[in-house]
């Protein structure tokens, strides 16, 4: 059964590579983090103006990785709060685990068929949801790439920039560990976009101080106990170590237990991404040093104002990004508390060119 259904998916990929020869030459394949057309989520409105009419009985779908995750639910309140907002229905849907690939692509396809006005998609990987912009074209239905896989032949695509993720932890080692050490990372599923990006970001940005040394990255699969084992592994190789880098929030927990085992609690810092309530609790316990909060809830609002503008026929630019922060204990409650609004917050980041 499972080699029948990965032949299934690839000759549906081969065929879609097929389809988009003639697509591909004209939209060069996406790098969400360096397309230079390219908007920030916090000028939307000054320079594309207010919000426009909606054709009638406009309705959006919505596809996301799995609602395991957290953060994926949290990107599903957004796209539905800001649906309520604009008398938008929104149907969300989800694969059943993160590896689920197969099936996500079925949800997607199904969803060409409903008369959905627009679609907004999560992919798995890179690849696994290709056919689903050629089918979608063919029947004249916008679709939105929103965080984290990249699909090269997306026409708009929604997120944050993925390799500063990486990046503002390689910072915060630097800045706070100056006498420098040894510094592993746990990697996301192999080959995605997001998880090669926040990779590479990390290891490039730390090993230019040439007093720290990436002694092991290794994947973790977007998985809690895969990366709990990781990390044993790690730290019974390295007990000198003196922090990880998560890709995301997730794993960074299952590291912080396997830290804990270790007897190594205060001693080795960790830090993940994506800014779950999961990992505001445990910074909060004195345990995850760190997250880059990539903000799902806002990004979920921001996506779909991009794909209903996209809707109401205006032209957006390919890239529309959106904010992130590194949060720890010393400005988590400036991004959460009560009284904080964070879109506030973030609005204020944006000016500041945080």
């Amino acid at each position: 059964m499972k080699s029948m259904m990965k032949l299934t998916l690839a000759t549906g990929l081969a065929a879609s590579f097929l389809l988009s020869a003639a697509f591909a030459q004209q939209l060069a394949p996406l790098n969400s983090d360096t397309e230079k057309d390219r908007m920030d989520w916090s000028e939307l409105e000054a320079k594309l103006g207010p919000f426009p009419k909606l054709p009638e009985g406009t309705k959006a779908g919505a596809v996301s990785k799995t609602l395991t995750n957290e953060y994926w639910r949290s990107l599903g309140e957004g796209y539905k709060a800001f649906g309520k907002e604009k008398n938008v229905p929104v149907a969300y849907q989800a694969a059943q685990s993160e590896g689920d690939q197969l099936g996500q692509l079925t949800i997607a396809e199904g969803m060409i068929t409903q008369g959905y006005n627009v679609l907004l998609v999560s992919p798995q990987t890179d690849s696994n949801l290709q056919p689903v912009i050629e089918q979608a074209k063919a029947a004249k239905i916008p679709v939105v790439d929103v965080n984290d896989a990249v699909i090269p032949q997306a026409e708009h695509y929604v997120g944050n920039v993925q390799r500063d993720n990486g990046v503002r932890v390689a910072k915060w080692f630097i800045a706070n560990r100056p006498q420098g050490g040894k510094v592993a990372i746990i990697e996301g599923q192999a080959g995605v976009y997001a998880a090669v990006q926040r990779t590479e970001g990390f290891k490039s940005t730390i090993s230019a101080d040439n007093k720290f040394k990436v002694v092991a990255s290794v994947p973790g699969n977007w998985d809690r106990q895969t990366s709990y084992d990781a990390a044993t592994n790690i730290l019974n190789q390295y007990p000198d170590l003196i922090g990880f880098y998560a890709n995301n929030d997730g794993m960074a927990l299952g590291v912080v237990e396997a830290v804990k085992a270790a007897g190594l609690a205060g001693k080795v810092a960790v830090f993940g991404t994506d800014g779950i309530s999961d990992a505001y609790a445990s910074i909060k316990a004195g345990e995850l040093t760190g997250t880059v909060d990539s903000f799902p809830v806002l990004t979920g609002e921001v996506a779909m104002e991009t794909a209903l503008r996209l809707v109401a026929g205006q032209k957006l630019p390919r890239v529309v990004a959106t904010p992130q922060a590194l949060i720890t204990a010393d400005n988590l409650s400036r991004y959460q508390g009560q009284g904080v609004n964070v879109r506030t917050v973030l609005m204020e980041d944006a000016k500041a060119g945080k």
